[in-house]
């Protein structure tokens, strides 16, 4: 990986890791889950970020497809839940 690229997925994986914890600083003050998976898909997302760094992947490498899937279907799955509670 190139030194400048392996900067900007260190930074996008801290920047990921920051989102998450003002989504559990949010969460503590309303206690809404909306928050908690949102927190969740961004922590996931950023240590799918910090692994393609650490063992030296690709970003499109299918090893982590899943694991992104996963995150954005945290997001999904919190929206839908925040659209149909009674």
């Amino acid at each position: 990986m190139i030194a400048a690229d392996a900067f900007l997925t260190g930074a996008i994986s801290m920047a990921c890791f920051v989102i998450a914890l003002f989504f559990l600083r949010f969460w503590h003050g309303t206690r809404d889950r909306f928050f908690v998976f949102f927190a969740l898909s961004f922590a996931l997302e950023g240590a799918t970020r910090a692994a393609t760094l650490v063992l030296q992947f690709s970003d499109d490498n299918p090893v982590f497809y899943g694991t992104r899937v996963l995150a954005y279907g945290l997001i999904i799955v919190a929206i839908w839940q925040k659209n149909h509670r009674q």
